[in-house]
């Protein structure tokens, strides 16, 4: 049996008051005690051995060369399990081997201040973390709770709703909350001041759209002009098909083979909560599209492979839980190394237009048991004289398989 030998203790902007009893008698009993230097002032005189915060490389060894002495103690920031230390420590080490005493959270000080009720909020942070990864939560009425950066990030995030067509949203700073230096700033996005507030704050926002706000949702299919591209773009309505055959999940990690200009993997990111994407693209400018339009819809996170496939698979990381096949169907090799890189249960879905890749996916559908579809449609096109008519995209075949 795992004997606990590390206790992380969330303390608040009232120090040592704010505890638990438990938690008190953890710190008091602490041989050797962790913080940041803030922390470990709020944690007043001790005689056990101090360890001030550097980096966390520096810090988690320190904290490792420790294990299983008794009396390890490390100070968090409120609950250390949301978005925290917490988290960090419990990838490190067997959660077996810990325990965790939370303090209330910066995301339940701010929902208690507002009024809110926490499970209406969305979670979210920049502290570390791109600032784009918000836009995919502007979406009117949405209440947003943020932990920032720094004192520069409530103007950063005011910025970032205008520049989207989000300037009416209400936002709130709130500062040092449950402490003697507790304060805060209120104000419209597209008002808001350029001076920074106290670095330790958290944002709460309303988000409204202002009249002209084009407001995207998070399901597959966004417009074709949401994104730039040179004409290498899965249409709107294949795309959505798409993206819904591959079924993102919370998590799971795509591969977008022949990305193009990444609306694929970006739809797959924006659908999947928490989910990854790579995008393997040899064209370097559509690379560069890629990057951009990862970036204005919100997916800061998605990784660009440079090089063509099968060739740079090996580049892509982790075997995914889905891939798609969106270029160089009929290239040898490509759709046999795309499902031996997928995981078990993983789903591969590939389009074809060309009788070419046509008929490697004829190929492949007994082979992996997969299902075929025709994917066709026609869209109402003004003629130069004003009239209308029906305007046909070139059918779509797509293989949708599912590895034993």
């Amino acid at each position: 049996m795992t004997v606990p030998w590390l206790t992380v203790v969330g303390i608040g902007e009232d120090g040592l008051a704010g505890l638990s009893p438990a938690a008190r008698a953890v710190i008091d009993g602490a041989a050797v005690l962790v913080g940041g230097a803030r922390h470990l002032a709020l944690a007043a005189s001790t005689d056990a051995e101090c360890i001030q915060w550097t980096t966390l490389d520096e810090t988690l060894a320190a904290i490792e060369a420790r294990r299983g002495s008794a009396g390890v103690v490390v100070l968090a920031s409120g609950d250390p399990m949301v978005y925290g230390l917490g988290a960090t420590l419990a990838r490190r080490f067997d959660p077996a081997e810990m325990v965790v005493l939370p303090h209330a959270s910066a995301f339940s000080l701010a929902a208690a201040r507002m009024g809110w009720p926490l499970q209406d909020c969305r979670l979210l942070t920049v502290h570390g973390r791109p600032l784009e990864g918000l836009i995919p939560h502007f979406s009117p009425g949405a209440r947003l709770l943020v932990l920032s950066a720094d004192g520069t990030s409530p103007a950063a995030v005011a910025d970032l709703l205008t520049r989207h067509g989000f300037g009416p949203s209400t936002m709130t700073a709130l500062w040092h909350m449950g402490g003697p230096r507790a304060g805060r700033r209120e104000g419209a996005a597209e008002t808001w001041t350029a001076e920074p507030v106290p670095d330790l704050n958290t944002l709460a926002v309303t988000v409204e759209a202002a009249p002209d706000a084009r407001v995207l949702p998070r399901t597959p299919g966004l417009p074709d002009d949401a994104f730039r591209h040179d004409g290498q773009l899965t249409k709107r309505v294949v795309r959505a098909a798409t993206v819904s055959a591959l079924a993102p999940l919370a998590g799971q990690v795509l591969w977008d083979i022949g990305a193009g200009c990444g609306s694929v993997a970006i739809e797959w990111m924006r659908a999947a909560e928490g989910g990854h994407a790579v995008a393997i693209e040899h064209h370097a400018g559509r690379r560069a599209m890629i990057a951009e339009n990862a970036a204005t819809l919100g997916t800061p996170g998605l990784r660009v492979v440079a090089g063509e496939a099968p060739a740079v698979l090996a580049e892509a990381g982790p075997a995914p839980d889905a891939v798609f096949v969106g270029g160089g169907v009929s290239r040898e090799g490509m759709l046999d190394a795309a499902w031996d890189a997928l995981k078990s249960g993983g789903r591969l879905v590939a389009n074809a237009v060309t009788a070419e890749a046509e008929a490697r996916l004829l190929d492949r559908r007994a082979a992996w048991n997969g299902t075929l579809t025709r994917i066709a449609a026609t869209h109402l096109k003004e003629t130069p004289g004003g009239l209308h008519v029906w305007d046909a995209l070139a059918p779509v075949t797509q293989l949708v398989a599912v590895k034993p």
